[in-house]
């Protein structure tokens, strides 16, 4: 917990906080572009579809990182 309290800790705390909400607004503008190609009665869903598979895939890609980090052994080796 310390680590989270120091200044570096602090500092990429608020640098990752800064690319998530950089990456959300980025993942926003697309899909409104995209969903606005389609006929209006399904641009409601597709941007609710979109939305909701762009937060899934975050939260999965952020769980694989922290077990990726979690391990202590080597998963593969390459050539021996």
């Amino acid at each position: 917990m310390d680590a989270f309290l120091s200044s570096e800790g602090l500092l990429a705390l608020l640098t990752l906080t800064f690319l998530e909400v950089i990456l959300g607004v980025d993942n926003v503008i697309f899909i409104s572009i995209l969903s606005g190609k389609l006929p209006e009665e399904q641009q409601l869903r597709a941007r609710r579809t979109g939305l909701l598979a762009a937060m899934l895939m975050r939260i999965a890609l952020l769980l694989s990182i922290a077990w990726i980090i979690r391990l202590t052994a080597p998963l593969f080796s390459v050539m021996g």
